[in-house]
């Protein structure tokens, strides 16, 4: 199984609490991590874009760098690991983001490649002017994929003359062209979003389920392989997991029930009265996902995995044996501290790794 990591790009993780770890992000923090995950043989490190916070009293996400300048600082100071940066399609033409990809390549020796985000926060844009309005929600992935389709064009030929609903090109060109492939991850889990990812996306993020329960993703997973099926292709699925861990399971509980003593209600009702725009009835879009699996009113952005460093293995490797997984990228309460946990007391204890014999 392949292991990943969500980078702390935006202040306080993925913990939507006042009484978790609170930390602002910034390069050295980041490097920090991915250095690490370097270190414990991680397959990829990934780093969000997020343009407007939840607020309330733990100013969730009020604080947060930029994917793609940060994600090619650390490709300049990592040797091993592939690195994402999370593409906002509606922030910057397809060409602009297919140039900045081919230059991070560059840098990075061919061990770059890119999320692509739709777009469902309407604060994010709307407060720059950009916000396209609700009809949006309507036809996102068919923006999508012309705008992917442009990119594989520059990469492929150097350049496009792509015509579409959304995008004309004329002439536009693009050298150099990358020096190795360049995968697409895709975000969505809705039904148009499993269709995106599986008709132009190398790799698509599923959301782990509810606490300690690594088996619930096989839902949302099995949408992802009977669409592979139906399409003769091959997404990969990676599962976004949170991992708190300690010596023992009480010892991990216990900090779960304390980051829960905190949860930052004003944030999480902010972030969930975005989603008003969007009326899909889909169980896997943004306004459903959290009811369907099961975290719906806790501080977390979605699965968590709790407990001693023997039972959070166990639970990864469960997670590895759901039909269509191929990894799992992690984010921790505490990321210094995680990492650590992960890479020394967690990872040699699990069968889906065991090809593994780092030292720390």
């Amino acid at each position: 199984m392949q292991v990943g990591v969500f980078m702390p790009i935006g202040n306080n993780g993925w913990l939507v609490s006042t009484t978790s770890p609170q930390f602002k992000p910034s390069f050295g923090l980041n490097r920090a991590v991915v250095e690490m995950a370097e270190r414990f043989g991680f397959d990829f490190a990934l780093s969000m874009i997020k343009l407007h916070g939840f607020g309330g009293p733990s100013q969730f996400w009020d604080y947060n760098l930029e994917s793609f300048t940060l994600m090619a600082g650390l490709a300049a100071v990592t040797t091993r690991i592939h690195l994402f940066a999370t593409c906002a399609v509606l922030t910057m033409p397809a060409a602009f983001a297919a140039r900045m990809a081919v230059t991070i390549d560059s840098i990075s020796h061919g061990r770059f490649g890119i999320n692509i985000v739709s777009g469902w926060q309407r604060r994010e844009y709307a407060q720059m002017g950009i916000w396209p309005g609700s009809e949006h929600y309507k036809r996102r992935y068919e923006y999508c994929a012309e705008y992917v389709s442009i990119m594989k064009e520059l990469w492929a030929t150097g350049r496009s003359d792509y015509k579409g609903d959304f995008f004309q090109m004329d002439d536009c060109r693009c050298l150099p062209m990358p020096t190795a492939k360049v995968p697409i991850i895709s975000a969505g889990q809705s039904d148009a979003g499993t269709r995106f990812a599986v008709e132009h996306a190398d790799y698509n993020f599923r959301s782990g389920g509810g606490i300690n329960e690594p088996a619930r993703v096989a839902e949302s997973v099995g949408r992802l392989v009977t669409a592979n099926e139906a399409a003769g292709r091959k997404c990969g699925a990676l599962v976004l997991t949170m991992i708190i861990a300690d010596e023992t399971d009480a010892g991990a509980m216990a900090k779960w029930e304390h980051y829960k003593t905190g949860t930052d209600h004003e944030a999480i009702a902010w972030r969930d009265s975005q989603f008003a725009d969007d009326p899909t009835g889909d169980p896997l879009a943004g306004p459903n996902k959290r009811r369907t699996l099961g975290t719906q009113g806790l501080p977390t952005q979605g699965g968590v995995l709790i407990g001693s460093y023997a039972s959070v293995a166990r639970m990864l490797d469960e997670l590895a044996s759901v039909p269509g997984v191929q990894g799992v990228m992690l984010t921790f309460d505490d990321f210094i501290i995680g990492m650590e946990q992960f890479g020394t007391r967690i990872q040699p204890l699990m069968r889906s790794r065991a090809e593994l014999n780092l030292v720390a």
